[in-house]
């Protein structure tokens, strides 16, 4: 079982028409849209090519193919209500999200104590993001997408050495 969840990396704004992909609107800011896979300690395993920060969670996550690779490996995962509807075989899910209430259809006292589950072991993918976003460096980010992934593909590398120490 797999952590999945999405964050915004703020990057510094460029100039020209060169940022407008990078502003996203739900946050206010410019940056880059990361997705990643982490064990249920915390610790990232895999992180997918990076997103402009206009892009949706939900619509990277189906760029890279997550459920597909899931499968592969034998995998489940557990998501925010980002990813709601992702997974494309309701028969076999691969992905576990919590419920959105409907209107005028509240959500049940069950439905409620599952979201809550939910939501206590995604708190741990929570903390890699933490670890991963406590380098300076990022705060300085002011590149394109691909270098922008080879950099925090690297630091995903030290952040595991660091974390094994």
């Amino acid at each position: 079982m797999v952590l999945l969840d999405g964050t915004l990396i703020r990057t510094r704004r460029r100039t020209g028409t060169e940022d407008r992909p990078n502003y996203s609107g739900k946050h206010k800011a410019h940056g880059l849209l990361f997705l990643a896979l982490t064990d249920e300690k915390g610790n990232l395993i895999w992180i997918p090519s990076a997103a402009p920060g206009h892009s949706s969670e939900i619509t990277t996550a189906r760029r890279n193919k997550i459920c597909t690779q899931l499968r592969k490996a034998g995998l489940g995962a557990i998501a925010d209500l980002a990813f709601v509807g992702l997974d494309d075989d309701p028969d076999n899910p691969v992905i576990i999200t919590g419920r959105k209430a409907a209107r005028g259809k509240p959500l049940t006292a069950a439905q409620k104590e599952a979201n809550h589950l939910v939501s206590r072991e995604r708190a741990a993918g929570e903390h890699g993001f933490a670890n991963l976003k406590a380098w300076r460096v990022l705060t300085k980010v002011r590149m394109s997408a691909s270098y922008a992934t080879t950099l925090l593909r690297a630091l995903l590398v030290l952040t595991q050495l660091q974390t094994s120490r």
